[in-house]
This record gives C-alpha cells, structure tokens and sequence, in this order.
C-alpha cells in the first residue's frame, strides 16, 4: 500500500487539521436570491403580464403564446443572456412581423420560423458577430420602431372602438371611418377607461402619489377596466385561455422556401437588433446607478445573441411567441433596484405560476383594456425625442423613408429601403465639397468646406489656380478628411506658389491652427487639441515688436515685467498664472472651451476615475504632503510628482512665497493652509517648489524705488528676504552696501552647473529662503521637533523639463538633479 494513502483503520481515527493559511472549508453552495431582486421580479411580472395577453392579441396568436414566450424569456433568456439585467420576452416591436407571419403562413408554421431564427440567432452567436449588428444607423432603427408603432397603433384602434382590424395599415385606414359610424359604446368606455388610468396614475401627487406610483400603472389601468366592466356587467369580449392541452405546438414549416428564408431573416433580424440595441442601453441604466458598480458586468453582445437563440428555440417549440429584449421591462427591472440576473428570472417563475393558477382571473379582462394598452404602448414608439435626435443629425430623410416603408410595405422592405438611403445619405456627403475663393485686403482665401476625396481635385485645382502669381494666400479646410489625391494636389500647389514669392497658409478649422509646415519659420506649428497644449496660438493684434522682449507693457512697473520673455516665436506675455497677457486668441478662452474640455473629462478620464474618486469621497482626504509652489501654469504639480486624486494637498501662489507669521508680515491664507495640512491632515513632508523663468522673481528684480503700491506689489514685499539672499551686496532698495543678514551666507546653486542668469540665482534663493519661514509657523516647529515632519526644497526647471532637489553640503545649500539611478526600487 502506498505511503501517501493510510489505512482503512487508521483513515477511521485521523483528525484532518485545516491549514492555517487556507480558506475555511465550505459547506454545499446554497442558492440565494437578494431581496432587491425579488422586489424587483415582482414588479416587473405585474408590468409583462397584461402586456403579454395584449401583444399575443395583437398577433392574433393564441393568449396562451405571449404567457409562454414571457416565461421562456424570462428563465432562458435571462438564465443564459449576456446582459444579466435586461427582461426579454414577446415585445411590441415584433407584432408587426409575426402577425403577418401568421397571417400567411398560419401559427403552426410561424412557430417553426421562431424555431429557424433562434437557430439563426445561435448561429451568430458563436460567430461573434453582435457588435456588427450595432452599424445600422439608428434613425434605421428608430423608423423601423416607429413604423410598428403606427402599425400596431392603428390596428388597435379598430379593437378600442369595438371592430377587428384589417391585414395592413391602409386597409385599416380605409375601413376606419366605417368603423367610427359603427362603433360600440361598451368597448370604448372600456378602453378610454384604461387609457385615463395609464395616464394618470403616474401623476397623482402628494405622498400618496409617491406610495401608488411603485404599482405599474399598466397593471392598474387592466385591473381597473376590468374590475369596472365585471361589476357594471358589461357585456364585451374577454380573454380566452384555452385549455393547456389543447395548446398548438410548432409543426414542419408549410410554404414556398424563398418565402420561409425571407420570414426567418426577417424575424433574425428584428429580434436580434431590438435585443442588442436594448443591452447597450440597459448598459447605460446600470451605469448611472453607482451602487451597481463592480456588482453587474458589462453586456456581452454575443453570448447575449447566444441566450436570445435558445430562448427563441424554446419558446417556438412550445408554442410561444418570438422573444426579444423589451426596453420597458428591462428599465423597470434597472429602476425597481435588481442587483442580478435571479430578478429576470424569478419573474418568469411568477409567469409561469400566473399562467398555471390565475387562469379565471385572467379570462375577465376584456379585449377592449388590452388593445387600448397596447395601442398607448405604440404611440410611444413614436419618439419625439428620437425625431428630434435624428434631424439634428440631418438623418430625418432615413428616419422618414424606414418609418413610412415599414408601414406601408412591411419591415424588412422598409429596414431595406432604409438601408438603402442611410448609405445614399452618406455618399452625397462625402461627395459633397464646397470650394469658395474671395479675396480681403489683398490675401486671397481659398475656404474648402466638406471631406476633401479625389473627386473633389478638379474643382480644387481649379479654385487654387485662380489665386495670383506672389499672392498672399490662406487656404481654410473646413472637413474632417482629406485622401492622398488631395492632399498631393495641395502640396503640389503650395511648393509652386512659394516659389513663384507667394505666401500660403493652410488652416483647420479652428483658427490659429495649421496642419501642415508653414512658410515661415516662427509660424504656429500647433496640431488639433492634444493633452499638455495650449493652442491659443495666433498673434495678438498688439504684439510687441520684435527686440522688445521682457520690456514692461505700461511704464515699467514690475506688473509689466510679471511673465515670460516674449520674443518672435512667442505670440504673448504670460503672467504668473499662466493667463496669456494679450489674448493668445481674438476672443480668448471662452465658455465653449471649458465645456469641451469638462466633456472630453466626462468621456474619458472620468470613467477611469470615478472608483478612485468614489474611495476618496468615502474616505476623505489625506495626503502624504504639502506642496507649495508657484501659480504659474507651466508648472503641473500632478504631473511633476506622478501623484494622483488624493496624493498632495497643494497650495499656488505668485511666487511660491510663506510669508512670515505676524500681524503686520503675516498671511492668514497660506498660514491658514499649513496649520491645515500639519494639524488636521497629518501631513508627513512639506515642500517648496520654485521653477525657472518665474515672473515674480523677475518683478522682484525690476522692482524701482518709489513706484505705485499695487496689490501685486504688495504681496512681492514677501520676497524681498530672498532677494537679500540671492544678492548680499545689493539692497532691496538697489544701493550696492553690505547687509549684516546676507553677508557671509553661501547662494544657493544647482549640482554640476552655475546658475544660467541672476533670476535663476534668485529662483533657487528663495526656495531656501521659503523653507525657513516655514519653520518660524507654530504648528511646523511642533512638528519638527516631534519628528513628524520633514521638509524638502525643490526646483523645476520648465524648458528642460527636469527637476532638483535641495540637499546640504560642506559648501552650502545645493539643488541635485533627480535622475533614476537615485531612485531605489
């Protein structure tokens, strides 16, 4: 016997000890089911019930077969579904196909039809095709939606008023005014009754509107019309449930074979884009729910194609309708709080449970109740919303033809014809290119507006030769494509004009923007928005002539001096914030911008931080340390540091100045931030960063005697310590004399290199000098000596991009570059 294996007798006395660092053993997995989820199935079976029986009368398919495709939709589908959210089952956007279905080839027949689409459906499915499905354009799928509503609508109608309706749309239009003269009161008080109940119940205020609102006002209006008919005894046709055992089956499909391979595709199609269509868009409920987060996956489009098949293959097999998924169930399953696919599920349990005990409720609903609920449920098909969407995007022809095609001819012919435009639609506007030449004050613009393809290159070489020999010239391309012919043809053009002593400039569409090299070497050279750029790139009208760079704009105050040198490739002055001091664009940076840019937030990054953000708004902030640096805007803290949401609590000012505590000296708001961040935050380091080409340094150092005390000035008397500092034989008041503070005290200097110019001299100054206010606050002195603290100087240097820091030496204060051989792992 093996070693590895004990003795029977042995085997019967041992103890199994659990590992210390294993999981505990786990009883059987038993099945539970969130309370949330059994809410939510209960209010989703009460809104599928009555809207079940009445599309199965819209068919004209057995009452039996909208209960089955319920419950198979439900269990299947959302058993095996890809979008653990959505409720599928008979939906109102297939009553057109299948009632036409049975129409021609009978209910038998249409049964093995949803048995083929299913197959059809499992086909793709494992093909991995769902996202193609997502191409159609949705003015496509909005006409194809609204064309049934109408249809169904005005099928309707012809029930509500007490008739039977006719085969298509214009026949039931035409026999609408005999129906009208012959209508039958009873039917009608029936399905107005229904109608006022579903619309108002939603409405009722107060408190109490808010406790009846949670009961589905489809299920009211049903209940209400029926309670109403059974107690003044109205006499109306009712719901008939046949027996279960006489309940038709699918059969062999009947009838022509091109026929039967058009009705499967057709009913392929229509389940499978309404299902697809309607995960991405329970995708969108879910995540507007943040407790949802992490709970509920993403939809996966193919295994949801994969569910939608078995679903249709069993439903048809047992005589049910074709299912899809249905955008009004599956919100109400979002709204009503489920957590898991057990709420869809569980739902069509309680179907199946209705459809077995409930059958003599059932048979007192009249007809009349369900055609006036399901008539309302088409008018809404009929989105004002999607019209509006759709003409805004210019694509109202395609929603125009898809809605009237579908009605008129069917839905395959109207989804083709669609189809059809959509792709003519979007022909002309590639082919459609305005080019226009006019000439302002002796500069010819040459304003190409549409996507530049090659069968546009006639009309524009034809425009681009109108412009003279040694013209100044701007070509403006208002598009968002431009092919190889194009763009050889403009080159082309360009080369040859700039060598006959012309002048071209090639703009996008926002101005100040060029996309190609442009003729002179201090031209713009800004590309469409990317990260980390700012694009407010064209000439102020009152530039500074060239060699007047540093120069005050006024009178040579220091406020004038307050930015970086402006020289021939810098457009403008920029002030100690970083605000282009001359308005880098004709209107500046504008509304539109900062919405862009809050947008292009919401889209991209947004997403990827809203668990971090969430943490932190859970758990408050708490940064590891201060950071204090200058409010210019070339210097991002975030990105210097490589620190995110959380990392740094950071305090901006003119010149990254502490100002020493005391009521005369003092400064409540930058006093205020640190006795934060040291007592409440518990930071563990503080740190000063100056950079190069500060604006306030170089204010500090034009500063002249006597001059206006402005705001600015005022808080630059904060930095007149670090200027001692940095020039010990130069007083603050430009007298060259020895100073008792500043003599003998080393200037700080970088590692490797003297400092390039007295402001850098002074830059790296007054980060020392910062650092020892620093110490002269209460609350960083308790700190320090308690060891809780630390303190670190920094310098940024902007152009190169590279950052010191400070440490001490035999000499004196000096900054060492950070490279990655310093960095420990």
């Amino acid at each position: 016997m093996s070693a590895c294996v004990p003795a029977r007798a042995d085997s019967a006395r041992t103890k199994h000890v659990h590992p210390p660092h294993s999981p505990p053993p786990h009883g059987p997995r038993r099945f539970r089911v969130a309370g949330a989820d059994v809410s939510a199935a209960i209010a989703v079976f009460l809104i599928a019930l009555p809207l079940s029986l009445g599309i199965a009368l819209a068919t004209g398919a057995p009452l039996q077969a909208g209960l089955v495709a319920a419950a198979v939709g439900g269990i299947v589908a959302g058993r095996i579904g890809g979008c653990p959210l959505q409720v599928s089952g008979p939906a109102a956007g297939l009553t057109v196909v299948t009632a036409d279905l049975i129409q021609h080839y009978g209910w038998r027949t249409t049964c093995a039809i949803t048995v083929f689409a299913g197959i059809a459906q499992l086909g793709l499915g494992c093909l991995r095709v769902a996202r193609s499905a997502l191409a159609v354009s949705p003015a496509i799928v909005h006409g194809m939606l609204a064309g049934i509503g109408v249809t169904i609508a005005v099928a309707q109608l012809h029930i509500v008023l007490g008739g039977t309706p006719q085969s298509s749309v214009p026949d039931n239009l035409v026999a609408l005014p005999a129906q009208l003269a012959n209508l039958h009161p009873a039917d009608l008080a029936v399905s107005v009754l229904t109608l006022t109940l579903l619309l108002l119940w939603p409405r009722i205020p107060g408190r109490a509107g808010q406790a009846l609102g949670k009961l589905p006002a489809a299920l009211i209006a049903v209940a209400g019309a029926t309670a109403v008919a059974a107690l003044t005894g109205l006499r109306l046709p009712k719901v008939d449930l046949p027996s279960w055992s006489s309940h038709a089956l699918a059969s062999l499909p009947d009838g022509p074979v091109l026929g039967l391979v058009a009705a499967v595709l057709t009913t392929t199609l229509v389940c499978s884009v309404q299902s697809l269509l309607g995960a991405v868009a329970v995708d969108k409920l879910v995540a507007a729910r943040p407790s949802l987060t992490g709970r509920v996956k993403r939809s996966d489009l193919d295994r949801e194609l994969l569910g939608q098949g078995a679903a249709n293959i069993v439903s048809g097999s047992l005589g049910g309708l074709p299912i899809a998924g249905v955008a009004v169930r599956s919100s109400a399953n979002v709204a009503a709080g489920a957590v898991s696919r057990n709420s869809t599920m569980l739902h069509g349990v309680l179907v199946v449970i209705a459809a077995l005990l409930m059958v003599p409720a059932l048979e007192l609903i009249p007809l009349a109740s369900l055609a006036a609920l399901v008539m309302a449920v088409g008018l809404k098909m009929v989105s004002l919303n999607h019209i509006r969407t759709v003409t805004r995007h210019r694509e109202v022809l395609v929603y125009a033809v898809t809605t009237c095609g579908v009605v008129f001819l069917g839905v395959l012919e109207g989804v083709a014809l669609g189809i059809a435009v959509a792709v003519g639609v979007a022909l002309h506007r590639l082919t459609r290119t305005r080019i226009t030449h006019d000439e302002t004050e002796g500069v010819h613009h040459v304003h190409v507006r549409g996507q530049l393809t090659f069968l546009a290159v006639p009309r524009l070489s034809r425009v681009l030769h109108q412009v003279p020999h040694g013209a100044d010239a701007v070509v403006e391309l208002d598009g968002s494509f431009m092919d190889h012919a194009a763009y050889e043809t403009l080159q082309d053009w360009q080369k040859t004009h700039t060598a006959q002593g012309g002048s071209v400039d090639i703009t996008g569409r926002r101005p100040g923007t060029r996309i190609s090299e442009p003729a002179e070497e201090d031209g713009c050279r800004c590309r469409p928005w990317t990260p980390w750029r700012n694009h407010q790139c064209e000439r102020p009208p009152t530039a500074p002539p060239r060699g007047t760079a540093g120069r005050s704009a006024t009178d040579g105050s220091p406020a004038g001096n307050l930015g970086t040198a402006t020289g021939p490739n810098t457009p403008g002055t920029r002030d100690a914030t970083g605000a282009t001091g001359g308005s880098g664009a004709p209107d500046g940076p504008t509304g539109h911008e900062l919405a862009r840019g809050i947008s292009a937030f919401h889209r991209n990054t947004g997403p990827l931080m809203r668990r971090e953000l969430a943490r932190l708004a859970r758990e408050g902030q708490q940064p590891s340390q201060l950071f204090l640096t200058c409010a210019d805007s070339r210097v991002v803290t975030s990105m210097i540091t490589s620190s995110g949401p959380g990392d740094l609590f950071v305090v901006r000012n003119v010149g990254n100045f502490v100002p020493l505590p005391g009521e005369e000296s003092g400064d409540d708001s930058v006093a205020a931030a640190i006795e934060y961040a040291v007592d409440v935050l518990k930071v563990r380091s503080i740190t000063v960063c100056g950079h190069s080409g500060c604006g306030a340094m170089q204010a500090l150092l034009a500063a002249e005697p006597g001059a206006a005390r402005t705001p600015l000035q005022r808080w630059l008397r904060h930095g007149l310590p670090s200027l001692e500092r940095a020039l010990p034989d130069v007083d603050v008041d430009g007298n060259e004399q020895e100073h008792k503070r500043g003599a003998g005290r080393a200037r700080p200097r970088l590692a490797g290199r003297g400092a390039a110019d007295t402001a850098e001299r002074l830059c790296l100054a007054n980060v020392v000098q910062q650092l020892e206010h620093l110490r002269a606050h209460d609350s960083v002195a308790r700190a320090l000596g308690a060891g809780d603290l630390e303190l670190h100087g920094m310098y940024f240097h902007v152009g190169e991009a590279q950052s010191y820091l400070l440490s001490e030496d035999a000499e004196g204060s000096v900054f060492e570059l950070v490279r990655e051989t310093n960095l420990t792992a």
